[in-house]
């Protein structure tokens, strides 16, 4: 019973926001264009509020769930603006209404105009590090780092066709894929063929990724698994590999996984460097005092919209960049997709050019 009344309760507070939302965006369309059908307009309204739900009922609906994306950077940029700018507003002289709301609408268009912008246009960030090795003393190793590509209705196969570009055009040694490489479902990955573009990814040792999150949201492993090894890329499950004359490199299944195995289990006696693959940035402080030598992790977006960073830095030891711990080299990227809206605001979608240098110890 107390499930039911904190859903309930949950529901009509979403109902209300969703209400004061197109409170605001109706005075607009009354004050600027005169619209005066304010049943139509609620009707309407509250099925974009509503329209990720209606999206899920089926692919048949998918126009539901891209409304509902975008629907939620307005949800969460109307909450921080529309109370600021009522209460301006209210202190103001009414001669200045018209002038706020314009201002108001225009900052929204720029939010989405530039959200999009930094959505779409990745860059690529270059870390030079250095790893102490007897063994491969004096040699260099080049990897490539992408992580949360969400590949589905908003991000498709055409971005991932700049990522294989970019990532192909440093030439590196590994290509490491850290998760949510499909936006829960790989469904749209397969209806649109984005195999045959995954496999145009080169890399002299191979490309490797592992699970995140949303394929676990999604619940259909074994199916995402099959497509990603049949787009050549090796995935790795709470395993650990010898890449010859390489690393040792370990791909952990994601905290999502209650069941996954501890880091300690999968360590491997090598002279070799240990690499790790940790979707989530949960701890970088087990695998510096285990001896690894690099992690690579994603999933936090960097909040992707502002001012979502307050959040992950302080959910996080490392919610995005570089930090060394002992002999760690710990780096977290922002990812190359997004989440939901296909906005950033606070980061760009992006790959990383990991440049390895070996010394001795």
């Amino acid at each position: 019973m107390k499930k039911y009344s904190v859903s309930i309760l949950a529901f009509l507070l979403y109902s209300a926001v969703v209400f004061y939302l197109g409170w605001n965006v109706y005075t607009f369309l009354h004050d600027w264009f005169g619209v005066t059908w304010k049943i139509p307009f609620y009707v309407i309204w509250y099925v974009i509020g509503f329209s990720m739900l209606i999206g899920r009922l089926s692919h048949k609906l998918d126009i539901f769930t891209i409304i509902g994306y975008y629907w939620l950077a307005f949800f969460q940029y109307g909450i921080l603006l529309f109370p600021i700018t009522n209460l301006i507003i209210w202190l103001s002289p009414n001669s200045s209404r018209d002038l706020i709301e314009f201002f108001v609408c225009q900052l929204f268009i720029l939010i989405f105009l530039f959200g999009s912008y930094y959505a779409y246009t990745p860059v690529t960030r270059i870390k030079e590090i250095i790893i102490k090795n007897d063994l491969l003393a004096d040699q260099t190793l080049r990897i490539v780092l992408g992580s949360d590509f969400h590949l589905g209705l908003v991000m498709p196969k055409r971005q991932l066709k700049k990522f294989v570009r970019l990532s192909n055009a440093e030439e590196p040694d590994l290509v490491f894929l850290a998760g949510d490489l499909v936006d829960d479902l790989p469904y749209w990955y397969e209806k649109n063929n984005m195999m045959e573009e995954m496999k145009k990814l080169e890399a002299t040792h191979g490309v490797y990724g592992i699970l995140g999150n949303h394929e676990y949201y999604g619940n259909q492993i074994e199916k995402t698994v099959q497509l990603m090894e049949e787009s050549q890329v090796k995935m790795l499950l709470d395993e650990t590999i010898e890449i010859q004359d390489v690393c040792v490199l370990t791909g952990r299944e994601d905290v999502t996984n209650k069941n996954r195995k501890p880091l300690e289990s999968l360590k491997m006696d090598s002279p070799l460097p240990w690499f790790i693959m940790e979707h989530t940035p949960k701890d970088i402080e087990t695998p510096a005092k285990l001896g690894a030598d690099l992690q690579v992790s994603g999933h936090t977006h960097r909040g992707q919209m502002w001012p979502n960073q307050l959040l992950t830095r302080l959910s996080f030891p490392l919610d995005y960049g570089y930090k060394k711990v002992e002999q760690l080299h710990a780096i977290t990227t922002s990812g190359f997709g997004f989440w939901g809206p296909p906005i950033r605001t606070n980061s760009r979608a992006e790959l990383w050019r990991i440049d390895i240098k070996f010394t001795k110890s």
